[in-house]
């Protein structure tokens, strides 16, 4: 699996943008100059996985303000995740985009392709304007994340400087000693 440090995979895929049928084709260059942060789920029309979508597009103001661009996926097509997010109001309201990995290739690529389901592992990766990946979590297939702890990280990440445990945006990073 690839991990903190490490350049995020090239990738070209069609991507669901909103409830309409607005397809997309999404790049590892798309957003130049911004943070990227990519989050997998392994299907569509499940039960965890839209407690993550939802939650992550509560705070999509939150990332935009902090100049990070979210990025969904899984290794459905984006005709499924159309349907989906039809299916739902409170998917239909989200307005990043869904990368339809069908190929599996970004989710191999990444090292997040469950062996035994065949779909993406429940991973996060937050990477810097520059492609390279500064944040990982991966959880088990039935443990949502927590969408507020990957932008308190990116909040940390954005600062360059240490930042101590549970520490929140506002507060005193650690200053060595000159």
């Amino acid at each position: 699996m690839l991990t903190v440090g490490d350049r995020f995979p090239a990738f070209r895929l069609k991507a669901v943008t909103s409830k309409e049928a607005k397809f997309e084709e999404i790049t590892d260059q798309s957003f130049p100059g911004q943070w990227k942060v990519y989050f997998f789920w392994p299907k569509d029309f499940t039960f965890v996985c839209p407690t993550e979508i939802v939650g992550f597009g509560a705070l999509d103001g939150e990332f935009k303000d902090r100049d990070a661009q979210l990025v969904g996926g899984s290794t459905d097509s984006e005709f499924v995740h159309h349907a989906w997010r039809q299916s739902r109001e409170d998917l239909g309201k989200l307005g990043f985009p869904w990368l339809a990995d069908i190929k599996k290739e970004l989710a191999g690529a990444l090292g997040i392709l469950d062996q035994e389901e065949g779909v993406a592992k429940r991973a996060t990766f937050v990477v810097d304007p520059d492609g390279i990946i500064r944040f990982v979590d991966v959880t088990d297939m039935s443990v949502g994340r927590n969408p507020k702890e990957v932008l308190r990280v990116l909040d940390a990440l954005q600062t360059d400087e240490l930042c101590p445990c549970n520490w929140k945006k506002g507060e005193e990073t650690i200053k060595l000693a000159a």
